[in-house]
């Protein structure tokens, strides 16, 4: 693992930026909340990710003690990924920050309560497919 203190300067808000920056941890950490998902699986969920990203964000998040990486002795190999338990204390974390996420399109973007996504942050969220700049 990278020493944080580095880059941080002993800093939590710091510490928190460095840790959920990429513009896919996010959603890479909500889909790896309801348990295993394997490579190809994370790329099926969000289609306009590409795989080189995807890699460096699992390294990443790897590195970071967020998600641990399992290789199973089979043939072809079974690489799957997980939260460890460090990255499954940040579900509460993602949580506010989801509802904060509604509150915000309700309130300051003018969304209507049934026009936002009832699957956020599930497996079923299509907002992810839709192209972003």
């Amino acid at each position: 693992m990278e020493n944080l203190q580095d880059t941080t300067i002993n800093c939590p808000y710091m510490t928190m930026q460095r840790l959920l920056s990429g513009k896919w941890t996010l959603l890479i950490l909500c889909y790896l909340r309801r348990g295993a998902l394997r490579f190809s699986e994370l790329m099926r969920y969000m289609p306009t990710l590409t795989q080189a990203t995807l890699t460096k964000q699992l390294r990443k998040l790897e590195n970071d003690d967020l998600i641990k990486r399992t290789i199973y002795p089979e043939v072809p190999p079974r690489v799957e990924y997980e939260l460890t338990e460090t990255g499954k204390e940040l579900l509460p974390v993602l949580d506010t920050l989801g509802q904060f996420g509604m509150k915000y399109l309700s309130t300051h973007l003018n969304i209507k309560p049934e026009e936002i996504c009832s699957d956020a942050g599930t497996m079923d969220c299509r907002c992810h497919a839709i192209k972003t700049k």
